[in-house]
């Protein structure tokens, strides 16, 4: 294996990387057969180290008190990891910390990443806890003081070189290191590196053509993993975008719901190919409305494709029939329309609504159109605009530890989103209200944002 790994192990003031700091570091540099250097420094962080810290790691203020700071380090860090891939148990905490540490210094810095966790997971399966002291115990492995960087470091060089041994670990690296990646699917203009810059956030992401033109907008809980995705499969889409693709740009968002209501928004402003084909794919059943020869509005269930679309004035759309069905059965009852002019039923003369009194009588001429209308325009407006509250605003998870998504919603419309830090604020709809961004209302953001609050999300709601 003609590869380097930079094994490393950090202690920190907490466990997010925005805020906290690095108290200790250390490195083992593995040619994939032995250790061939090391480097461990305790760090000053510049800020006290809280008292629960110090009883896990035993590193108290005075002992950091005159060690390096990070830029002091920051030099010898580069050194022991360039060209190597960056592996530690849990990668995504102990690269986010040093990654951020290099960010403050006004840095960037990106290596290819390795987790044990993952590693060991496919290596020795069928232990209920793969955290580090576990397998320690487990594994017998070798490890020096827990919970300090050195310490722990050589417990996982020594998972390490256990996982080298086993069968396929070749393989399963190069995956894990690649993200999964068949690097003969990536497109001229991107490389592995290129996709080690991805964000593992939640948010939004754009491809870009040659011309800078975006062909297609997705979103993610994680955009670095989906974005890998594409290049790792053959399919139709992948397919799309594998022989488009020549840039990528992204706007994280933290929200899931202000991810979704983003790319709603994007999709219908740039418009882009790819996405006009998917979007058919992924709701291709609508509820439609229409004026009959008598003058009633009618509504009726369909399944569209892109020429068919232009041709019908859609009030909702859904993934599956049986959703479209559904919806439009509970509006015909609750504004006793006519099962007929519902396309319900089919058979001619009195619908069977009629004979039990909740239809009155539009399906053979008794109800006055102008009468009946009136229900129906309201139906309509209730496909679109069913919220329980009619004005609100819905707090969710921001793009940093200090910071929230504000989605608003009044008089029953979606008016947009924004991003502050409630802490400093004490919650008044005034003040949130100057947070939001104006955004398009249309009957699909209002169907994810009721999505939202009936799968029970955790999302705060804040009446006004």
């Amino acid at each position: 294996m003609d590869q380097l790994f930079a094994i490393v192990d950090i202690e920190t003031t907490g466990g997010k990387a925005a805020r906290d700091k690095i108290t200790e570091i250390a490195i083992v540099l593995h040619n994939g057969q032995s250790v061939v250097d090391t480097f461990e420094s305790l760090i000053n962080p510049e800020v006290p180290i809280p008292y629960g810290i110090t009883e896990l790691t035993g590193i108290t203020n005075e002992m950091v008190a005159d060690a390096p700071r990070f830029f002091e380090v920051a030099k010898q860090v580069v050194k022991m990891t360039e060209g190597a891939v960056f592996v530690a148990h849990n990668v995504r905490f102990d690269y986010s910390f040093v990654q951020e540490e290099f960010r403050r210094l006004g840095f960037t810095y990106i290596r290819k990443q390795l987790c044990t966790v993952r590693l060991a997971r496919k290596a020795f399966p069928g232990f209920h806890s793969y955290s580090l002291g576990n397998l320690i115990l487990a594994m017998g492995l070798k490890a020096g003081d827990r919970h300090r960087a050195m310490g722990d470091t050589m417990a996982t060089v020594d998972l390490f070189e256990r996982i080298l041994a086993t069968e396929s670990t070749e393989d399963n690296i190069h995956q894990m290191v690649n993200l999964g990646v068949k690097e003969a699917l990536l497109p001229k203009n991107f490389s592995l590196e290129k996709l080690h810059t991805i964000p593992e956030a939640c948010g939004v992401y754009y491809f870009h053509d040659e011309k800078g033109e975006v062909v297609y907008v997705g979103k993610s809980l994680n955009i670095k993993k989906r974005i890998a995705e594409h290049f790792s499969v053959k399919t139709e889409k992948a397919g799309k975008l594998q022989q488009a693709a020549h840039d990528i740009s992204w706007e994280v968002t933290g929200s899931e719901l202000v991810a979704l209501l983003l790319e709603s928004h994007e999709i219908k402003r740039i418009r882009p190919g790819i996405n006009r084909a998917q979007k058919i794919r992924q709701f291709p059943y609508v509820i439609h409305a229409f004026t009959n020869q008598e003058g009633y509005l009618c509504f009726d269930v369909a399944k569209t494709t892109a020429k068919t679309r232009k041709n019908l004035n859609i009030v909702a759309e859904y993934p599956k029939l049986s959703h479209a069905k559904g919806w439009l059965k509970g509006i015909q009852r609750q504004y006793e329309l006519c099962l007929r002019h519902c396309h319900l039923e089919s058979k001619h003369g009195a619908c069977f609504d009629y004979h039990l009194k909740r239809c009155y009588g539009a399906c053979i001429g008794e109800e006055l159109a102008a009468d009946y209308n009136q229900r129906a325009e309201a139906a309509m407006e209730a496909l679109d605009k069913s919220f329980e509250h009619p004005n609100f605003y819905l707090i969710d998870a921001g793009r940093s530890p200090e910071e929230q998504a504000v989605v608003m919603v009044e008089d029953g419309a979606y008016r947009g989103f924004g991003f502050g830090d409630l802490s400093v604020m004490n919650g008044r709809p005034e003040e949130l209200r100057d947070l939001i961004t104006a955004y398009e209302d249309n009957p699909e953001v209002r169907h994810i944002i009721r999505r939202f609050l009936g799968d029970g999300k955790g999302l705060k709601m804040i009446l006004f």
